[in-house]
């Protein structure tokens, strides 16, 4: 899981919310702005643009699970496999303890159900930024029933960040060749990464390594409101 980032500021942080649903965006916006004057909120409704907002700048990422170009848990990894640094809570509706473990046990850094009221989303985003880790109250996590599910989660946190990235970008469609050209490096070091996550994951082509990944909550994510 996720670790405290050192070095916050006590005000000025950088938010970014990553919902297709304007009006929550807009709750969001209004929870995150009670809790720091000076905070600086940017918005996605996809997930290409939330992809192409996060950097280093961004001190907390606030995920939903479904929204245009992304399904399920892939948004997650794929995120945290760009900038694992910046901590993301995950915010859905669908806020069953299967959901809220695998997001947590996929690098999460919390969860916030859709149903949660102003202060409780403050609540949630304060424990975050102070470098705690956040689940509804009253909530029992549980176990991992599914044992196909179990062993995928197991085998996707070995994956180095860099791994974790260049599958994401395998379920995108990309060529190695492609892949190689945005981190800005040779398309041997692609090929290698690629042999590892196959390796990883215990496949034996990039077409199941995509059909592995697409198993992660895409059957508890299938409705997303």
């Amino acid at each position: 899981m996720p670790q405290a980032r050192e070095g916050l500021l006590a005000s000025g942080y950088r938010f970014l919310v990553a919902d297709d649903h304007p009006l929550f965006r807009g709750a969001l916006k209004g929870a995150l702005s009670g809790l720091d004057d000076a905070c600086r909120i940017l918005e996605a409704g996809d997930f290409e643009g939330a992809k192409a907002l996060v950097d280093e700048s961004i001190d907390l990422v606030l995920l939903d699970l479904s929204m245009p170009g992304v399904s399920g848990l892939s948004g997650l990894i794929a995120l945290r496999g760009m900038n694992p640094a910046v901590p993301i809570v995950v915010v859905s509706a669908h806020d069953d303890p299967e959901t809220i473990r695998r997001a947590l046990e996929l690098g999460a850094s919390g969860f916030i159900s859709k149903s949660s009221g102003m202060d409780e989303i403050r609540t949630a985003v304060q424990a975050i930024l102070d470098g705690g880790i956040y689940t509804p109250a009253d909530i029992d996590l549980g176990a991992e029933a599914d044992p196909e599910i179990a062993d995928l989660i197991r085998r996707l946190q070995t994956l180095t960040p860099q791994q974790t990235r260049v599958l994401s970008m395998l379920a995108e469609g990309l060529l190695n060749k492609q892949i190689a050209y945005e981190p800005n490096v040779s398309e041997a070091t692609i090929k290698a990464h690629v042999s590892a996550v196959l390796q990883k994951l215990d496949v034996d082509s990039r077409t199941q390594a995509v059909i592995r990944l697409s198993k992660i909550g895409a059957d508890t994510i299938a409705t997303e409101s």
